[in-house]
């Protein structure tokens, strides 16, 4: 009675019962009519009655019919089958009578019948806005809620090492092209550690000689340098370098908008609390606003602050212990750092990318960063609110300077005594009002409990944020988000997503917890193990770390950090690009001395000054003063 019938549904799964179990079946021209031998149908039938199964049939099919037109209305629609073929499942109908069977939905993508998978992302920075984009790409449906009212220019420059420039292609060539265009290579030039009190100031560039043992005259202003370009070459990749976060942001939201329209972000609108539905029935959640949104997936990528997370492993969202070591499940790392940015002509400044001086209990960090600027980081050992500083790192609200009267640039100065020239004259070059501080928290990596719950996943700062000495989080975020995307478009219907975000997880977390231990490590290392190297020429490195630095340095040279940037580039779905790096040094090379020439000239006639907004400060919502996302 079925197999005649027009309800197409039934005879789908009763063809999928009768396969599964081990009979042939047929459909025959447009009649679409079940057949089966007749010792075929009396074994099923006998089978039926001896295990009580026949009365169930029809109710059951039933069911599943309703279950069915619930899907066959959110948009989908079964193949058609050719002429003449044996009706062993294909794939598409095997989930589609799954997706029956257990009441869940089917999931699309533009070659997969089904419905589009609805994802809903907390938070808009740069590994919100890629996952939205590599999502979009893929077919789903999705929303970006971000806390700020407007995309407006901030922030200063963020570093994409090789591995993140190979994922940047493989989501989208035409931003990867566009993030060329306005990139500044520092893993093409000298890259590495300094004597923090031993550079002559004279920003001078020397080899790695062993004769400064013996001869006194002999440089010793570079420790080791970092085999950046040797690594990329290794796989043929990109070059680390660094692009403006205002210009990132603008080109992911662009790219975004063309496939979505503007609507793909809500601006001034962040997650704030959700409720998982269960197994296929997805999630909803509340908006800053009061209102409630539902979706298949929800990604949690809103930073170390994070509502989502906050929920998840049950912390008190922003809450800080009374010591202020401890904040919202993160522990504070034991590193301030103050940061800013200047216009510096340096006797490298052409032939550096960037440089750490190490000095006892801190460390000074200079990078170019295009157009002839410098961005510096000044690293110290300290305990949480030693000192206050103005704040407005990674688009946070920016605090009131504690005494509006002081020149920051004097204390950074004062903690820096004795240190070479080279490092006071980055500083004096820096206008102090551009001067800014964050206390460093960190997370241990999260090796017993997933980063996803249900139909909700953590990503990015979320859930792994990285101390900043390999420039990794921004790429580890991008990684995530390539990586997530992949797995969910490999998912077929909504009972399987929990598994899927499991799945992520667990492809995740092994690179992720080597890399925030590498990055973990840097830090620990250079403050707590390294000193001035020992000299027999001088008595500035006397302790044991300055004996014990003397001593890495050929183990760092040649064995450490060879292995540590050959496994943070390991990671390229690119696959090697042959000789494309060298021709887009080979471009970018002309431009940058040309941009760099033009602001030096330009400073040399009006003096340096801040230029608004600076190194972290969120432009103020004001038509002169913030370029907004139209």
């Amino acid at each position: 009675k079925i197999s005649k019938g027009k309800d197409r549904q039934k005879k789908i799964v009763l063809s999928w019962i009768i396969n599964k179990i081990g009979f042939l079946v047929f459909v025959v021209d447009d009649k679409k009519v079940l057949k089966m031998g007749f010792t075929s149908f009396l074994l099923l039938t006998s089978a039926s009655a001896v295990c009580g199964f026949a009365p169930s049939i029809s109710s059951s099919v039933s069911h599943l019919s309703n279950v069915y037109e619930k899907n066959r209305v959110a948009g989908f629609e079964l193949p058609k089958q050719s002429n003449k073929k044996a009706l062993w499942m294909s794939d598409s109908e095997d989930a589609v009578v799954s997706t029956i069977l257990d009441s869940s939905e089917l999931l699309g993508l533009p070659a997969r019948p089904g419905r589009p998978l609805k994802v809903a992302i907390a938070g808009g920075g740069v590994g919100g806005l890629t996952t939205a984009l590599c999502m979009l790409k893929k077919g789903f449906d999705v929303t970006v809620y971000e806390k700020t009212a407007a995309f407006a220019r901030f922030g200063g420059p963020i570093q994409f090492a090789s591995n993140a420039l190979s994922v940047l292609k493989e989501i989208d060539e035409k931003l990867f092209n566009d993030v060329m265009d306005k990139f500044t290579f520092t893993g093409t030039r000298a890259c590495g550690i300094k004597d923090g009190l031993r550079a002559d100031g004279s920003f001078r560039m020397t080899g790695d000689s062993l004769d400064y043992l013996w001869n006194p005259d002999a440089p010793a202003d570079w420790f080791v340098k970092f085999p950046l370009k040797e690594c990329a070459d290794l796989y043929k990749l990109p070059y680390t370098g660094v692009i403006n976060r205002p210009d990132l942001q603008d080109l992911l939201i662009q790219e975004c908008k063309a496939l979505a329209g503007d609507d793909f972000i809500q601006n001034g609108n962040a997650v704030v609390s959700y409720e998982d539905k269960g197994v296929g029935e997805g999630v909803s959640f509340t908006l800053a606003d009061g209102t409630t949104e539902e979706a298949d997936v929800l990604v949690g990528c809103d930073g170390i602050w994070s509502a989502v997370r906050a929920q998840m492993y049950g912390e008190e969202l922003r809450v800080t212990s009374p010591d202020k070591k401890k904040r919202q499940g993160c522990t504070y790392s034991g590193y301030t750092v103050f940061a800013g940015e200047t216009v510096l002509k340096t006797d490298d400044y052409y032939e550096t990318g960037y440089k750490v001086y190490i000095g006892p209990q801190r460390y000074f960090v200079t990078s170019d960063v295009g157009e002839g600027r410098i961005q510096w980081y000044a690293f110290f050992a300290l305990p949480p609110g030693t000192k206050k500083a103005p704040s407005g790192w990674g688009g946070s609200t920016r605090d009131e300077q504690g005494d509006p009267g002081e020149n920051l640039v004097d204390y950074v100065k004062s903690l820096h005594e004795g240190w070479s020239s080279e490092v006071m004259d980055v500083l004096d070059s820096t206008p102090p009002e551009s001067v800014e501080q964050r206390d460093l928290y960190d997370r241990a990596p999260e090796l017993l409990r997933s980063w996803a719950k249900g139909n909700v996943v953590l990503m990015g700062d979320a859930v792994h944020p990285m101390m900043p000495n390999l420039g990794q989080g921004g790429c580890q975020a991008i990684e995530d988000a390539y990586v997530l995307t992949e797995t969910l478009a490999a998912t077929k219907s909504t009972q399987k997503i929990p598994d899927a975000l499991n799945d992520f997880y667990k492809k995740r977390i092994v690179r992720v917890t080597i890399v925030q231990f590498l990055s973990r490590l840097a830090s620990d290392l250079i403050i707590n193990a390294f000193d001035t190297p020992w000299s027999p020429h001088d008595n500035k490195g006397t302790s044991w770390k300055s004996y014990l630095t003397f001593f890495w340095k050929p183990l760092l040279q040649y064995a450490i950090f060879p292995g540590q940037f050959a496994y943070l580039y390991s990671y390229f779905p690119t696959g090697g690009m042959g000789d494309l790096p060298q021709q887009l040094e080979a471009r970018w090379k002309t431009k940058h001395e040309k941009d760099a020439e033009a602001v030096f000239a330009k400073v040399a006639e009006e003096g340096q000054q801040s230029s608004g907004p600076s190194f972290f400060k969120k432009a103020e919502n004001k038509p002169e003063d913030a370029a907004l996302v139209k």
